[in-house]
């Protein structure tokens, strides 16, 4: 597996060795020593599932403290635009945030540590699955509308299909 650093501290890219013959393929997709050694050293207690038609957009969701979750996100079939928001306090790139495009075909992976708002856009149909660091808590789920303009994410459409609880969502400077 390669592990690859971003420009956010704690952000972190996960790239495994797929190994490929005419019957298909082989890969690690999570081994704790080597993403402990790398700068995950989390216990993951909950996996995520959903699988969403290509133009769904989901997010920006988040877990305030004291339930924040660290998730490992990736891309079983399909493909997405991935986005995280550092929304931790003090941080040098609080409010900044990475994008990333997760390809079932490259199987690469996302860590991204609590404190993090997260959203996704299905570029085509796609099932997509996340470990969580914590449990899921309903009093701490909290969001950020997708096209916030302070936040300035190039989502790259215009009109994505968003449910109306997050069409809802506050604006980042109405949060923090």
């Amino acid at each position: 597996m390669e592990f690859r650093k971003t420009s956010i501290e704690g952000l972190i890219e996960v790239l495994p060795r797929i190994f490929g013959d005419e019957r298909g393929y082989f890969l690690e997709s999570y081994h704790k020593e080597a993403f402990s050694n790398n700068g995950i050293p989390f216990e993951f207690v909950q996996d995520n599932q959903s699988l969403s038609s290509a133009g769904v957009l989901r997010g920006l969701h988040f877990q305030a403290e004291p339930h924040a979750q660290g998730k490992l996100v990736r891309v079983i079939i399909g493909k997405a635009l991935d986005v995280a928001v550092d929304l931790r306090p003090g941080s040098p790139t609080f409010g900044k945030h990475e994008k990333f495009l997760l390809d079932a075909k490259t199987q690469n992976m996302v860590y991204i540590p609590a404190g993090f708002a997260h959203g996704f856009l299905a570029l085509e149909q796609c099932l997509f699955t996340y470990k969580c660091t914590n449990f899921y808590n309903k009093a701490s789920e909290g969001g950020i509308i997708w096209n916030d303009p302070d936040l300035g994410i190039d989502w790259g459409i215009e009109n994505p299909n968003i449910s109306q609880k997050d069409l809802e969502l506050p604006k980042f400077k109405d949060i923090f």
